[in-house]
């Protein structure tokens, strides 16, 4: 199977060495032979000639917003309206974003401040690729939220910071969630270091480093996703 990745962002300079680039912590969450990547760096504005070079697309997080004016922003839009139906769609974070603001959905600065640090998940609907229905927990680092559900998509996982946490389509073979499933706890915590004292308080900063000292769901949440695109491909 063959697993587009549309980058569309990139991690702090001073931590892409030991850590990698956003499609690196992807193949490591999915398996480096677990698909044929391709590697689209959607926010330099290359894009797939066409939704069907790949069987599956997967939107990576960016500090980017949305609903921002970038000249990036309204051709990814354009290119995930195309795939609808076509191809697999995965969106994660800002992929989770820009899928519901494609789809018809509405994105904005949250008022309630940072997800920042773990967080915990009620899985409100399970889906055939998930293990059970318990809740999971995975890193958080946004500031957006979806807050108009796009049409054709259900709620199936949120909690009490985030209601709109994770969709599931019914028109097409699309989910995409708000948590990060790639972000292993030392680059998570090595980010809130990177941006402590510009983006976070000191006291942001320490409590979500001290969410990371309990285990998360990565393994388990990355093996959904694994299922998710061999059952809808």
């Amino acid at each position: 199977m063959k697993l587009g990745i549309l980058k569309a962002g990139r991690p702090p300079s001073t931590l892409s060495p030991q850590f990698g680039s956003y499609p690196d912590m992807f193949r490591r969450l999915l398996g480096e032979a677990a698909y044929d990547y391709a590697v689209y760096a959607a926010d330099e504005g290359e894009l797939p000639a066409s939704p069907k070079d790949c069987d599956a697309f997967l939107v990576t997080g960016s500090s980017a917003g949305a609903y921002e004016p970038l000249p990036w922003i309204g051709p990814l839009k354009d290119f995930l309206n195309d795939a609808k139906g076509a191809a697999a769609l995965v969106g994660i974070c800002f992929g989770h974003q820009i899928m519901a603001e494609a789809f018809g959905g509405k994105v904005i600065k949250s008022p309630k401040g940072w997800g920042l640090g773990e967080q915990e998940y009620r899985v409100l609907k399970r889906e055939p690729w998930m293990d059970d229905a318990a809740p999971f927990r995975l890193p958080g680092s946004h500031q957006d939220q979806v807050v108009e559900l796009p049409p054709g998509a259900e709620i199936i996982a949120a909690n009490d910071l985030t209601p709109i946490g994770a969709l599931a389509w019914r028109d097409q073979p699309a989910i995409s969630m708000q948590l990060h499933p790639e972000f292993e706890p030392a680059y998570a915590s090595a980010l809130i270091e990177n941006r402590r004292g510009a983006r976070y308080t000191d006291e942001e900063a320490e409590r979500a480093l001290a969410s990371y000292q309990l285990p998360d769901d990565r393994a388990r949440v990355g093996g959904w996703l694994k299922n998710f695109l061999k059952s809808a491909t």
